[in-house]
């Protein structure tokens, strides 16, 4: 994990209100921090795990561009950012047998694929894609599950933040972005996603994903273009 010190150039009364649904928001930009999740090679390049379960992984690939809008301004604001990766020890001690045994993938995570074993802490096919790598001083959370909050520090790391929002991105949007989400609602935090910023590799899916984070009056958050987010951030 990197260091996750804080920076202080956010101004402590920065309120900001994002044009979202179900309705716009307002929100603490001093108390928000930025989530980007599991923009990983080995999900979003060819050879990489989510090309041993037969996607097609240029699917992904229209997240990256408003993802590195909204990283630009957060980091210009000295936003608080965070990086997720899932992924598992190189001994799959953390890796359930339910877990690697699902499904017929022509690689199994821990086998060798074409960017080191698929799915393995420190193999490259792990790393976060250049176009958003972290940025010395951002947090990366490590994750062997799909939410961000299992088995990992992130919940102790917004608390000393005193971060109450969570601007949330990446992919998938039906899987860990979702499941992330559920868990920081839980937890008392209101999230925003957004909604460019997010992708399937099942178009359908990241448009029903979102459908249910905003249903019912915003059930388990806000969905907002990143032109809205930014817009926000900028005023």
């Amino acid at each position: 994990m990197a260091n996750p010190s804080a920076n202080p150039s956010v101004s402590a009364s920065a309120t900001a209100t994002i044009t979202a649904e179900p309705e716009p928001i307002t929100l603490d930009l001093a108390a928000t921090a930025l989530v980007i999740i599991d923009m990983q090679r080995d999900f979003m390049e060819p050879g990489g795990f989510g090309e041993t379960l037969g996607n097609d992984v240029s699917q992904l690939a229209r997240a990256v561009a408003p993802i590195a809008n909204v990283l630009a301004a957060a980091r210009d604001m000295g936003m608080l950012v965070v990086h997720t990766r899932e992924g598992h020890k190189p001994d799959l001690s953390d890796a359930p047998p339910a877990k690697v045994e699902r499904g017929a993938p022509s690689l199994r995570i821990g086998d060798p694929g074409p960017m080191g074993r698929i799915l393995i802490r420190g193999e490259p096919g792990h790393d976060i894609i250049p176009a958003l790598y972290p940025a010395e001083g951002e947090v990366v959370i490590d994750k062997p599950g799909k939410g961000a909050f299992y088995a990992t520090e992130l919940g102790n790391i917004l608390k000393q933040h005193g971060i109450a929002n969570l601007l949330v991105c990446g992919v998938t949007t039906e899987v860990c972005v979702n499941t992330t989400v559920r868990e920081a609602n839980d937890r008392g935090y209101r999230c925003v996603v957004i909604s460019d910023g997010c992708a399937s590799y099942f178009p359908e899916f990241h448009e029903m994903g979102l459908r249910m984070i905003k249903a019912q009056g915003g059930i388990f958050g806000w969905v907002a273009p990143s032109a809205a987010v930014l817009e926000a951030m900028s005023s």
